[in-house]
């Protein structure tokens, strides 16, 4: 199943790489943390449109609140959370925390914002309505990357890169209840999570894994070296990106993994997301240093029956 461009790369005014992707796909929005620009990407899903670049600081982690498209960002350098409005393209709110930001997720259940802490030891919990801290998560070991969230137990499932495992957070209390090993994984980073069939799929070192939430490994399969990864649970795939290329993944319905397409791109491609729509991949990537206007780039992908 051949994965080809929808059209050719479009140019970002800014210069410099990204970090984190996401997809409004309701109101056909791509939202991008451009750190190199210091800004929130925001790109016409339908279109491939540039319609607005919003000033929020050298950004790492995005989530959508999809009940009013408000957008929910991190600053490393100024160590804040952000409430983007998309539309009127201005930060609505901030709060500050004790450390860079990196991975942002949201869970509208309970409201609350996850900001794990960059290089880190902490997961820093805001409430979405008072935009106000509420506590912190002390992890194990450091360095956490990508994180997810149950919808239906609230409990937050975070990479521990340094450990080689998956730390288990419990909501109410906010303390990590438990931890499992990944040991075919080295240096986990993509983490996404199937709720469909409660399965935490997390990649490192060359592998992609699945597990139950119990930790029990139901599947490993081996891919290049990724960084961001997202999960369309409609379509039962899982895009990758990392390592010049772009590797999609589908859940079969035996648990296990397997590779159904794989792209060589842009050499600076590790960050991308799903279009729930459309099942369209969007890939973005930077040249650091590179000249105002020709170092950044988004492109839409597609995969072909």
């Amino acid at each position: 199943m051949p994965l080809l461009p929808v059209a050719p790369p479009i140019a970002v005014p800014g210069g410099g790489g990204f970090d984190y992707v996401t997809v409004d796909a309701a109101r056909r929005r791509v939202y991008a943390a451009h750190g190199g620009a210091s800004s929130l990407l925001i790109v016409d899903a339908d279109t491939g449109a540039v319609l607005k670049q919003v000033k929020v600081g050298p950004m790492a982690g995005v989530a959508v609140n999809a009940a009013n498209g408000h957008v929910f960002t991190g600053d490393g350098d100024d160590k804040a959370v952000s409430e983007v409005d998309p539309v009127a393209g201005t930060e609505v709110n901030r709060v500050s925390v004790d450390g860079p930001v990196d991975a942002i997720a949201y869970d509208p259940g309970s409201g609350r914002i996850y900001a794990d802490e960059d290089d880190g030891t902490r997961i820093f919990v805001i409430d979405a309505k008072t935009f106000k801290q509420i506590g912190v998560v002390a992890l194990p070991g450091h360095k956490p990357e990508y994180l997810a969230i149950d919808p239906a137990t609230h409990e937050i499932y975070q990479n521990i890169a340094s450990d080689d495992e998956v730390a288990v957070v419990d909501p109410a209390a906010l303390k990590v209840a438990r931890t499992f090993a990944t040991p075919e994984l080295t240096g986990n980073h993509p983490l996404q999570y199937d709720a469909s069939t409660r399965t935490i799929l997390t990649g490192g070192g060359g592998k992609m894994s699945a597990y139950t939430t119990a930790g029990v490994l139901r599947t490993s399969i081996a891919i290049p070296r990724m960084d961001q990864c997202d999960f369309d649970a409609s379509r039962e795939l899982l895009a990758c990106g990392g390592g010049s290329k772009i590797t999609v993944l589908h859940e079969n319905a035996d648990g296990t993994l397997a590779v159904v397409a794989s792209a060589d791109v842009a050499a600076g491609v590790h960050t991308l997301a799903i279009d729930g729509k459309t099942g369209h991949i969007w890939a973005v990537w930077g040249t650091r240093g590179a000249p105002q206007g020709t170092g950044s780039f988004i492109q839409e992908f597609a995969l072909s029956p």
